[in-house]
């Protein structure tokens, strides 16, 4: 089975970065499309940004982070990135990655095959 995991979370100031990474684990990712969702206390989980397959270009952003975040592929890796600049106490959130079979147009929705435990990024002065 698939099974995604996630690192690079932590406690930054406002105005900060960190980059999250994604990767499973012996699984091969290249032909699924990833996402990238958050939960804030409370809230319910919420799309962030998607990557389609490595034969694909397309890539999806929330409008709140559209200009700050950048989602990215290493295939050579098994990894999938997420560089959040400059980032705002709002941000904060437990960020999660999912594989999927495409971004689609519901991409911000949470239906998706495989998830990850996910990485708490805290931001805060």
């Amino acid at each position: 089975q698939l099974q995604l995991v996630e690192s690079g979370g932590g406690l930054v100031q406002p105005g900060g970065s960190l980059r999250l990474s994604c990767t499973a684990s012996g699984f091969p990712l290249d032909h699924y499309a990833i996402g990238w969702f958050r939960q804030a206390p409370g809230t319910e989980t919420d799309g962030v940004s998607c990557i389609s397959n490595s034969g694909g270009l397309s890539t999806n952003y929330a409008d709140s982070v559209k200009g700050r975040f950048t989602i990215s592929r290493d295939s050579a890796k098994n990894m999938i990135y997420l560089q959040m600049d400059s980032l705002k106490p709002e941000d904060t959130a437990i960020y999660r990655c999912a594989a999927k079979s495409r971004c689609g147009r519901n991409w911000r929705g949470a239906g998706a095959d495989y998830w990850g435990q996910g990485t708490q990024v805290t931001v805060s002065s």
